[in-house]
């Protein structure tokens, strides 16, 4: 479980099977009986862990846009020599014509 380190909270939204399945299909994610059980967990112990974040009293703490102060360090654009197609595909593992050829991910 992912919040097994965690104290487990008792408290705040509940979901059911039916929720859970819902959400796990929206994820295109398969999960069996049990699996679905422990998810159902998880996700009651994130909720409820968020909702112990809203105790916490927060006036006067501005909101943060980042998490650092850091900006980025930019550099100027040059224009450099690009190398050819053909050194491009030499070390591919799989190439047609000019472009890199890559195995099927996505199922229809």
């Amino acid at each position: 479980m992912i919040f097994s380190n965690f104290a487990t909270y008792t408290y705040g939204m509940k979901l059911d099977a039916q929720t859970t399945q819902k959400l796990a299909e929206l994820s295109k994610l398969e999960f069996n009986e049990e699996e679905l059980k422990g998810i159902q967990n998880d996700l009651e112990q994130m909720i409820a862990f968020v909702e112990k974040l809203n105790e916490i009293n927060t006036d006067g703490v501005q909101p943060l846009t980042h998490i650092s102060e850091d900006e980025n360090q930019l550099r100027e654009d040059l224009v450099k020599d690009s190398i050819d197609i053909t050194t491009a595909l030499k070390n591919a593992p799989a190439a047609k014509d000019r472009f890199f050829t890559v195995p099927k991910v996505i199922k229809k």
